[in-house]
């Protein structure tokens, strides 16, 4: 009897918002889906930008990752297709921003979305998460096995970061011992703005092999696909936008071991 291999589930979570993690789970999926790897996105952030990112309508509540997450909906029956070949996504809705408070009264209410996404089977599971910490973000720690962690070349790009390492920490200590740190990437590098540089040399400094050598660019072309509903590479597959997130889908195989060269 052939058994089925465990999907591995990726949360993309910084406390900031504005840092690149929906542009992060939207493309770095569509890159590894384009390869010929089976992805599921799911839309963990009530504003629900991941979803519009792939052009799709938010719909109804219950057919949302609100209702997977509350226990409402099977989370195979929520799934859609997108317009990317072998990426699949659980969508969002506005009303996921009730969840925090509904979640509170419920029995395992960290372990709701791990629950829920344990017998789907795809190679690749990427969660978009909210900015904060919260149950939903907990959930989604708990649920995962590895983290990306966007993190803008910006002045106050460290700000915040240790509170995530701690967070990360006690999920660790408490409810997810295996929870490992795929890298840090570093998002919005501006070439021609020294600050840019600076930063993005402090943090391969001090967290030194944890940070991906891919660096996602400013790019205008990144910002047009997501507001034509596309991802960077049907949009503008040669634009720099999308050669480097084609070269961090290549970097983080290789970091799971995986050499799709």
């Amino acid at each position: 009897m052939t058994s089925v291999r465990s999907s591995s589930v990726i949360a993309i979570i910084n406390q900031k918002g504005g840092v690149g993690k929906t542009t992060t789970a939207v493309n770095l999926a569509t890159a590894i889906a384009a390869i010929g790897r089976k992805v599921l996105v799911v839309d963990m952030d009530p504003q629900g930008n991941a979803t519009t990112g792939f052009g799709m309508p938010k719909g109804k509540k219950l057919n949302s990752s609100y209702g997977v997450l509350l226990g409402l909906s099977d989370a195979a029956d929520v799934i859609r297709e997108t317009i990317v070949d072998g990426l699949f996504l659980i969508p969002s809705t506005i009303d996921l921003s009730a969840a925090e408070v509904e979640l509170f009264s419920l029995q395992d209410r960290d372990c709701k979305l791990k629950q829920a996404l344990s017998n789907l089977h795809y190679d690749y599971i990427f969660i978009d998460c909210p900015p904060g910490f919260g149950f939903i973000n907990i959930n989604a720690l708990n649920a995962a096995n590895k983290i990306i962690i966007p993190l803008q070349c910006e002045f106050y790009a460290l700000e915040g970061l240790a509170q995530l390492f701690n967070t990360i920490q006690g999920v660790r200590n408490s409810i997810n011992k295996n929870l490992l740190i795929s890298g840090i990437v570093l998002t919005m590098y501006d070439r021609r703005n020294n600050m840019s540089s600076v930063i993005a040399n402090d943090v391969r400094t001090h967290f030194k092999h944890l940070v991906f050598d891919t660096v996602i660019p400013r790019n205008v072309r990144i910002s047009e696909a997501s507001s034509y509903g596309k991802p960077i590479l049907l949009h503008d597959i040669k634009s720099i936008g999308a050669i480097a997130h084609i070269e961090l889908a290549r970097e983080f195989l290789n970091r799971e071991g995986l050499n799709d060269k």
